[in-house]
């Protein structure tokens, strides 16, 4: 199956945050999200499993009871059903795979 962007729909979750769909097959789901400088995607867990990487920018996450700031070309890895926030320190992109894919991003 071939996703091409410019089919893609963009949702934006909060204030700051811009979020589509890359590609989605039976396992995992590739999603990109924008984010401006000062967004802020509030504490959250799902059932997935999430990796990820921080293509550009600058933000701090925090997983669980630990604080990271990431920069460009930093990856983080988050456990399912763990509590987790991002709070956004410049304008970033980051690439997320969710397992199973979130129906909720579809």
């Amino acid at each position: 199956m071939i996703f091409r962007g410019k089919d893609t729909k963009v949702a934006k979750p909060v204030e700051g945050i811009l979020r589509r769909m890359l590609a989605c097959g039976k396992r995992c789901q590739i999603i990109e999200f924008k984010l401006s400088k000062g967004a802020k995607i509030p504490g959250h867990k799902h059932p997935h499993e999430q990796i990820g990487f921080l293509e550009k920018g600058k933000f701090k996450i925090v997983i669980g009871d630990k604080e990271y700031t990431l920069g460009e070309g930093d990856g983080y890895w988050i456990e399912p059903n763990v509590d987790h926030s991002v709070e956004v320190l410049e304008d970033s992109i980051a690439i997320d795979v969710f397992a199973p894919p979130r129906e909720d991003f579809m």
